[in-house]
């Protein structure tokens, strides 16, 4: 009987075999997950931070400043580059129409020669510079001159007045610069 036993007892081979189809089969799989809870307060550095990975969404507003901001890779603001960033214009034709311009609420030929042009804010302490010009690149017309004033009822308004070759009041076109 014992010998007959011994036909079912697998050799050493065979059970190294077995062991590694079964452990083959079985797997040991181990994921490893990393949440916000498993990290400790002030352990994760810039080095484990890859370059780029950031974005403004993982950052609270207004908590970066001073030294945490390398001023040296900063661009320029576009705004700021202008000379006139927070300048308001107005480019009106003859007849007292806006051709284009910046915070204008509206033009008004008034008469000949005069016109008021309302600004969506206050300009009493601000700067008027106004040309006669073509809405267009056209040049300027010869002998033509521009006045600039307040408009006193309006703290949004400027008057400005054309006159042409002869110093009488006539109609131009205009560029109107206002700088605060």
């Amino acid at each position: 009987m014992k010998r007959h036993l011994r036909r079912f007892v697998p050799s050493p081979a065979m059970v190294v075999a077995l062991t590694a189809l079964f452990l083959a089969l079985g797997g040991s799989a181990y994921a490893l997950v990393i949440t916000g809870k498993s990290i400790r307060n002030n352990t994760v550095t810039g080095s484990d931070i890859r370059n780029g990975s950031l974005r403004g969404k993982d950052v609270h507003a207004d908590s970066l400043g001073g030294r945490a901001i390398k001023e040296s890779t900063l661009g320029i603001v576009p705004a700021a580059g202008l000379a006139y960033a927070n300048a308001r214009f107005a480019v009106v034709t003859a007849g007292g129409a806006l051709a284009r311009g910046r915070s204008v609420s509206s033009v008004a030929r008034t008469a000949e020669g005069r016109y008021q042009v309302i600004f969506a804010g206050d300009v009493r302490n601000c700067a008027y510079y106004a040309t006669v010009g073509d809405t267009s690149a056209s040049p300027l017309a010869t002998g033509a001159m521009v006045t600039t004033a307040s408009l006193g009822s309006n703290v949004n308004g400027v008057v400005v007045r054309t006159y042409g070759a002869n110093a009488n009041a006539g109609d131009r076109p205009f560029h109107l610069l206002v700088s605060c």
